[in-house]
């Protein structure tokens, strides 16, 4: 019977069978320790001599050798799992070359990058993969369970969603076209079909930016909602929060141990989340010595400043219209300021979370376009405008960054560990 590592708890006492890489090995006399990984875990396997094609004590089995091991499970409290396997046959699949390069050392992270094809397979980064894995799994279970439909905006795009030149241009047959860096403006239009939608894919955005927080490729869920608020949109926006930190406290507790998070971090993370006004924030970052101004952006060490105040994700709200997006709902009683909030995770990971109440009035809609230099009358907005022509209703949604969110729930330094092939400034490949 082959079963994975995972699986062989269940099977103590009972001769099975498992397929995996030698992630370690070591020898002495007449019997040698394998620690064997397949995906799922590490076993460690105890070759006597019989076993091997030659005495166990002079067998070598260089670092990602594939191999596959029938033997008996047994119970071992110290061992990973609580059991090992007492190896009767070994077979070598796949040879490793002894040049492995990810030896059992210290690496700077540009060569760990540069081997990132292989860096995936220590037990650090394959536990980060599956808490990921897991998150997406949440993320997707939370928005069905709502009667949320998953629809899939084009990457494709002839225009900006957020009009800025952040964007990666491509060669259309001959027209321009550009890489999306939202599909926030079609799932409106979704919106206005379905009801409830939202779209989980990649988003690619030009950024300049070296910082911890920064992909240029990264995973976006965007839900967007007709007949709907702004506090129905933060509401939203808590729930699903609170439902993906339950669902990963109860379904990553190895790969949570294995990233050496703090559980109780996690723990305290229930509705409701506090909140700040953009007002607010200002006045207490002056106050904390800050040299920040009425209107200016809030960067990393504001946002880290600010949410060192809650042990939960915070609400950042009411921002500068003059800050934000065309398409930003200005709160009818003070237009100088929009509907708009970002989460901030706790732990100095910032915004995870943007979102909005979306412009439903025409007139408004085309003033605020021509405010930000966007030209109503273009062909790439046209269809967007008609969204307030026939039976346009107050609508909300938001983004959700992946990796971001990853990162902050597993206690990462960095959210290129958190894509199994980052794209970042200065980073292509492998």
């Amino acid at each position: 019977m082959r079963v994975r590592i995972a699986e062989l708890p269940q099977w103590v006492d009972q001769t099975v069978t498992v397929s995996g890489w030698v992630w370690h090995w070591r020898s002495s006399g007449r019997i040698a320790f394998a620690e064997v990984r397949d995906g799922t875990g590490v076993v460690q396997c105890v070759v006597r001599a019989a076993a091997g094609p030659r005495d166990a004590g002079e067998l070598r089995l260089p670092l990602e050798t594939a191999v596959t091991v029938q033997g008996r499970v047994r119970r071992d409290a110290r061992a990973p799992g609580g059991v090992e396997l007492e190896v009767a046959s070994l077979e070598v699949v796949g040879a490793s070359d002894s040049s492995y390069p990810l030896q059992p050392k210290s690496h700077g992270i540009d060569f760990l990058l540069d081997w990132r094809h292989l860096w995936v397979r220590s037990p650090r980064q394959a536990a980060i993969l599956r808490l990921r894995a897991e998150v997406v799994r949440a993320i997707r279970g939370f928005l069905d369970g709502a009667g949320f439909v998953a629809v899939d905006p084009p990457i494709l795009t002839p225009s900006a969603a957020e009009g800025t030149t952040t964007l990666f241009a491509v060669d259309y047959f001959g027209q321009p076209a550009y890489l999306s860096q939202s599909g926030q403006l079609y799932l409106e239009a979704l919106a206005m079909a379905l009801g409830r939608v939202y779209a989980f894919g990649p988003t690619f955005r030009a950024e300049r930016s070296k910082t911890r927080r920064h992909l240029t490729e990264f995973w976006m869920v965007e839900p967007e909602m007709a007949f709907c608020r702004f506090e129905e949109n933060l509401a939203w926006q808590e729930r699903l929060i609170t439902a993906v930190v339950e669902h990963v406290l109860s379904h990553c507790a190895s790969e949570l141990a294995q990233l050496g998070r703090d559980l109780t971090r996690l723990e305290q993370v229930r509705p409701p989340f506090p909140r700040l006004t953009y007002d607010e924030a200002i006045r207490l970052l002056e106050a904390q010595g800050f040299a920040i101004a009425w209107g200016e952006d809030l960067g990393a060490r504001e946002e880290q400043a600010l949410a060192s105040l809650s042990d939960r994700p915070l609400f950042l709200t009411h921002f500068p219209t003059a800050q934000k997006a065309f398409y930003m709902q200005p709160d009818p009683e003070r237009p100088e300021v929009v509907l708009a909030a970002d989460l901030l995770a706790p732990e100095g990971y910032g915004e995870i979370i943007g979102g909005s109440e979306r412009i439903a009035d025409l007139p408004l809609l085309r003033r605020r376009m021509m405010e930000t230099g966007l030209d109503p009358e273009a062909e790439a907005y046209r269809w967007y405008l008609d969204l307030r022509r026939w039976g346009s209703v107050p609508h909300s949604g938001f983004g959700l960054g992946l990796e971001r969110t990853v990162a902050w729930l597993g206690g990462l330094e960095h959210v290129r560990e958190a894509s199994a092939f980052p794209r970042m400034l200065y980073r292509l490949r492998p």
